[in-house]
């Protein structure tokens, strides 16, 4: 794409009217060249405008006060006219997904839409992305071969063009390396992939090697896609309360704290969901990234400039090229 792309906003996340997503719309005005169409209740989206710096030529309001239509409804009706080039909701993941099947067309070829989730992983190599990501992780619950064959596909190509990795390394989510043995469709979706030409495939993946840097892109059915996502988000921050709580109780343990506090930091800061603001729902001919429920104003601000950067980077466009053949991606 060339020119400036407009983002379409929910600004109630699913919910009431949320001035952080405000908020970020307005930051995204005075430090970017992105417009923004922020969908909700204008009395409430002005309100908070006016107690903000922002710039008018780049945010315009779509008012939608949710009674006929809700403002995820409205944004995506937006998007698929072409009034916006992409949108941002903080709404549920299921609302995102039942609302884009209703409004954007798939990508032709593709079977099903993905759910992706993205997480932080140890780097093996200099340069190495610190995310990796998983799809499908809820978008439907089950998947045959030739569908996992086509998450690995929407996924390298959002890892290439978005990412920037040059040849983004495949995986497929396994209870155990001997698993596809046992299991008809991992063990199609395994020899499938082993064979495409367009992929870069490092075979089965565990469970507990998900937080490495072995592979880029993890593919998987949603059932298991959604319970690995859910353990990754909820196991750093329960640590780190863990030892925060052990840490206010003795004496030893609050040195010991001291001594680990460089390496909470650590832990911390690479598992700062900030970083990449959100994830996309690949598969539909218009970009959609979906944010945590409780994210804050830095990570909307990411998450617009993410699905921005999705827009010009045609991810949409290279995975119709991927599923064409596989040097059109």
């Amino acid at each position: 794409m060339t020119g400036v792309p407009t983002i379409a906003l929910d600004v109630t996340g699913g919910a009431a009217s949320r001035p952080d997503l405000v908020k970020a719309a307005a930051q995204i005005s005075t430090t970017t060249s992105i417009d923004c169409l922020l969908v909700g209740s204008e009395g409430p989206i002005q309100a908070v405008l006016d107690e903000l710096e922002y710039n008018p030529e780049q945010l315009s309001v779509l008012a939608c006060n949710g009674d006929a239509e809700t403002p995820l409804a409205a944004g995506l009706r937006a998007v698929s006219t072409g009034r916006a080039d992409a949108m941002v909701s903080a709404a549920s993941a299921q609302a995102c997904i039942t609302a884009c099947s209703r409004a954007l067309a798939l990508v032709p070829g593709v079977r099903k839409p993905a759910l992706a989730a993205v997480f932080p992983r140890q780097t093996e190599y200099p340069g190495q992305d610190r995310f990796a990501m998983l799809l499908d992780v809820g978008a439907s619950s089950r998947a045959s071969a030739p569908e996992l064959v086509q998450y690995a596909l929407m996924g390298a190509v959002y890892a290439r063009r978005v990412s920037k990795i040059a040849a983004p390394r495949i995986g497929l989510l396994a209870m155990g390396h001997d698993t596809v043995r046992h299991d008809d469709v991992l063990a199609a979706a395994n020899t499938a992939l082993a064979a495409h030409p367009g992929l870069t495939y490092v075979g089965e993946v565990e469970g507990h090697e998900l937080v490495r840097g072995r592979v880029d892109v993890i593919v998987c059915e949603g059932v298991m896609g959604s319970v690995a996502a859910g353990l990754i988000d909820g196991l750093t921050s329960a640590l780190v309360d863990v030892a925060r709580a052990a840490g206010e109780q003795r004496l030893v343990w609050r040195v010991g704290m001291r001594l680990l506090s460089e390496g909470i930091e650590r832990v911390q800061a690479l598992t700062d969901y900030r970083h990449y603001g959100g994830a996309p729902i690949l598969g539909f001919e218009r970009v959609f990234i979906t944010c945590r429920a409780g994210a804050d104003a830095q990570a909307l601000v990411n998450a617009i400039k993410l699905a921005a950067k999705a827009v010009r980077d045609g991810v949409a466009d290279g995975i119709a090229a991927a599923l064409r053949g596989p040097t059109g991606a």
